[in-house]
């Protein structure tokens, strides 16, 4: 049995010492290193990460970014080479945009066979290498990349990885690691030091001051919001500064959460047109684009960002326009508003006229929803507004929706309820994470039902095999929906904007738009777990009821919901 510590060991070390529960790979032929130092923590019956294997590199990042969505804590990624790398980087760019902190790691040789002592095998001298390095490929996309640059500051340069994935903005950082360092001999460090968490700042006292004075004097405040709900601190301490001066609560552009209760009066949906223009404040919480385009921001309200990070360096094009920040733990910010503006003893009068307002119009909004529903209700087909209703009758309260559908995903956030912090979490930098992150959310909420929400297309963009094999071998089951309309109804939507008049319509010769897929619900017996095709609306609630008990029993479930539109 070798007796000294290599490059291996000193990974697996930096991962304990940043707290990191969890190692994911895509198997790489550079790791044997970290799988022999996993294996003594196992035979040591050492404290220390645990470890899931997984058969691709895009469903590895997006587990990772689940699990990061639900804890906050970030967890270690193994990748192969740059190959690998390249197949995973849709997902280090998702993790980006959620802010979802990640140690994402590849490898590859730099003596290419030439050091007599290590044989790093051929393929890295004829075709994994990448010129000036792996790290160069995935620049753009995280906030830092670098190589280790030898086995003595392997360990150190991991930590200092770490840590800065955790800090504002959280996000991936990526680590180039040469095989030949992970076989070196490794020293421990002398002194043996437990990093810390990362610290939380917040807003000047004055500025919190500040904009207490001006909410408390305004006539038609308006909070916006797109990722609030992530974490139940922030949710929580929205709805407390809500109700504080009865704030209506639109849901923004580009929302990704279920940020407020659905059944709180104040609640106003996603239609900001009915409150933009009479608006004198908006806070803009978390919100990164809060309405599209951006110049058609409210005209005569002053706008305030409150966001951890509101100015985010990957996007492009991005104008929040605000007059006034608050920058720092978002959640703390929050309280201390709302604490700020009950110490000022605003005159209640309005506040309570405002909130009586508010309650008509939730109940309206209410009203009109389930009208649209019960408009589709006797149809055997099924509408997706019928499917939402099933979903809404069959859900237990404390379901976590999982949502990557393109077509129908304005109607699952206009009519499905949630009414508590991470109870919904859309999409983010591409088509085919959802899974991933799905199976990611059940690691981190054992105890809670997760629903997977997939359109057929976006269904096919996902590793479906691998990921149907984790949900099987590391015991994580999801309910899968498929709103399986048979096309791309986004394709089909570029047609009707831009030529609607034009020769592809007339004659029904659509490009890109209609997808012959397989029945996806037959692909569940092949990994042990169960599915269903459902056709008639009056099976709905019954598949519904079977999928959530094979769930329970320990099985993944797909049902192939056929819709009509």
């Amino acid at each position: 049995m070798k007796n000294y510590l290599d490059g291996g060991d000193a990974m697996v070390e930096a991962a304990r010492k940043l707290g990191v529960d969890y190692i994911i790979s895509s198997p790489g032929s550079e790791w044997a290193p970290v799988w022999e130092a996993m294996a003594r923590q196992d035979h040591d019956k050492a404290d220390g990460p645990g470890f899931i294997d997984t058969w691709h590199e895009t469903l590895a990042v997006d587990m990772a970014i689940g699990y990061g969505l639900i804890t906050g804590r970030g967890l270690v990624v193994l990748l192969h080479a740059g190959a690998g790398l390249l197949q995973g980087s849709m997902g280090i760019m998702g993790a980006r945009h959620w802010e979802v902190p990640l140690l994402v790691l590849s490898g590859e040789s730099v003596t290419y066979g030439e050091d007599p002592d290590v044989e790093p095998g051929q393929q890295w001298a004829r075709n994994l290498g990448v010129v000036g390095g792996p790290h160069r490929l995935i620049e753009p996309v995280v906030k830092y990349a670098c190589q280790a640059t030898s086995p003595e500051t392997l360990y150190e340069m991991m930590i200092r990885a770490g840590e800065m994935a955790q800090r504002p903005p959280a996000g991936p950082t990526y680590l180039n690691v040469p095989l030949e360092h992970l076989l070196h001999e490794w020293t421990p460090p002398a002194v043996n030091r437990t990093v810390p968490p990362a610290p939380k700042t917040i807003s000047p006292d004055a500025d919190i001051e500040n904009l207490a004075a001006a909410l408390a004097a305004a006539k038609n405040p308006l909070i916006v919001t797109e990722t609030a709900g992530r974490d139940a601190a922030t949710f929580d301490a929205l709805v407390h500064l809500a109700e504080t001066v009865a704030i209506p609560v639109i849901d923004g552009d580009a929302s990704v959460c279920g940020n407020f209760p659905k059944d709180n009066p104040l609640y106003q949906g996603g239609n900001l047109s009915a409150f933009k223009d009479d608006a004198d404040l908006v806070l803009m919480v978390r919100c990164r684009s809060p309405w599209y385009p951006a110049s058609a921001r409210p005209k005569n309200a002053r706008l305030v960002s409150i966001d951890e990070n509101p100015h985010q360096p990957h996007m492009v094009f991005q104008a929040l326009q605000a007059d006034a920040y608050l920058e720092g733990d978002a959640a703390s910010n929050l309280e201390r508003l709302a604490a700020a503006v009950e110490a000022l003893n605003p005159d209640a009068g309005p506040i309570e006229a405002r909130r009586r307002s508010l309650a008509v119009g939730h109940a309206e909004l209410d009203a009109q929803n389930l009208a649209a529903r019960q408009a589709v209700a006797g149809d055997a087909v099924i509408d997706p507004l019928t499917l939402c209703q099933a979903l809404i009758d069959a859900m237990p309260e404390d379901v976590i929706y999982v949502d990557e559908i393109t077509l129908h995903s304005s109607l699952v956030r206009q009519h499905v309820p949630w009414n508590r912090a991470q109870s919904y979490y859309g999409s983010r930098g591409g088509l085919g994470q959802g899974l991933g992150i799905a199976l990611g959310v059940k690691l981190a909420s054992p105890d809670r039902p997760v629903v997977a929400l997939m359109g057929d297309g976006g269904f096919l963009y996902n590793p479906v095999v691998q990921s149907l094999g984790a949900s099987r071998d590391s015991q994580l089951p999801i309910l899968i929906i498929v709103f399986n309309n048979k096309k791309y109804g986004a394709m089909r939507g570029g047609y009707s904007r831009y030529y609607a008049d034009g020769v592809a319509v007339t004659d029904d010769n659509l490009r890109g738009v209609h997808i012959n897929g397989p029945d996806y619900a037959q692909l569940a017996p092949m990994f042990d777990g169960y599915g269903e095709r459902v056709e008639d609306s009056g099976e709905l609630a019954a598949a519904l009821k079977r999928g959530l008990d094979a769930v329970a029993g320990g099985k993944f479930a797909i049902l192939n919901v056929v819709l009509s539109r």
